[in-house]
């Protein structure tokens, strides 16, 4: 059996190549282009092995600018900014075929006390026992597909729906991706690595981040009846940013609670809380995504 999430562990901890300069692999989750996540938590990895020991990532702000190639390897390369007494800034410029598909900056701090709030409650939510994984939902969704719509599915992405994965989801309320239906804008989902992880709280941060693309631009389209799977929608993450409020572990399940405060401009923006299962804030994410009708003047 392959071990899939030491897969996405070595994936995310890249080859250095030269000094401040890193090549990652790309994994394809079925449909050719590059896992916004991936590069997200790729650049990260890239930022923070750059900074000196005792300091960890406090917020990122990345654009995703062009496609990348799930085929290829992506090269991304460190701009060591600024090494101050207690913040260290990092600028990223991810490249593949030789031009930037993606640009983050980081911001990593040294461990000190201060005052300290949390102004965010614990959804009343079923938890992550009482719930169906992704996986699951997907193999009954693929076993219930009339042999024309399975047919149009590409071959890769009907394994991947049932392949095993190395973070687990498990939705609150699951999504029928092929009829949504119309929906408050609010989504939980919960997540956990698909196995235990080494104490090294770096790496739980670059999963994170990882973890943090799936689901955020989806809760957008759930006013309006669409997934990504919708016909003539096209969907793609615009920009991404994190802030990393208090100590975690991936392996331990954590509640992704998302909403969507608005949409326009076949724009749409999400934000996303991580909550351990006592109701601890330990990360607030946004983003904001393409959400636009092929059919439209403007689309290509």
């Amino acid at each position: 059996m392959r071990d899939v999430l030491n897969e996405l562990i070595a994936i995310l901890r890249l080859e250095r190549i030269e000094e401040n300069i890193f090549r990652g692999q790309s994994q394809n989750l079925g449909w050719g282009r590059v896992f916004g996540g991936q590069v997200l938590g790729q650049a990260l990895s890239a930022a923070e092995q750059t900074v000196p020991e005792g300091r960890s990532v406090h917020s990122l702000h990345g654009y995703f600018l062009r496609p990348g190639d799930a085929e290829r390897p992506i090269v991304y390369i460190v701009d060591p900014i600024r090494d101050g007494k207690s913040f260290t800034t990092r600028r990223v410029v991810a490249v593949q075929n030789g031009v930037a598909i993606f640009s983050l900056s980081a911001s990593f701090q040294i461990d000190e006390p201060g005052f300290e709030h949390q102004h965010v409650t614990m959804p009343d939510v079923p938890g992550p026992d009482e719930l169906l994984s992704e996986r699951e939902l997907g193999t009954r969704y693929i076993a219930r597909l009339p042999a024309s719509v399975l047919e149009a599915i590409p071959r890769a992405m009907r394994e991947r729906v049932v392949a095993e994965r190395p973070i687990e989801m498990r939705p609150v309320a699951p999504v029928d991706p092929l009829n949504p239906g119309k929906r408050v804008p609010v989504k939980q989902v919960w997540f956990r690595a698909n196995g235990t992880l080494p104490d090294q709280p770096s790496l739980h941060q670059y999963l994170l981040a990882y973890a943090s693309d799936f689901h955020l631009l989806g809760t957008a389209m759930l006013p309006h009846g669409v997934t990504w799977l919708t016909p003539g929608m096209q969907v793609a993450s615009l920009d991404h940013a994190m802030w990393f409020h208090r100590p975690f572990r991936f392996d331990e399940w954590l509640l992704y609670d998302m909403d969507s405060p608005s949409a326009q401009g076949a724009r749409g923006l999400a934000r996303g809380r991580w909550l351990t299962r006592d109701g601890t804030l330990v990360a607030t994410t946004a983003q904001e995504g393409l959400m636009r009708r092929r059919s439209s003047p403007m689309a290509g």
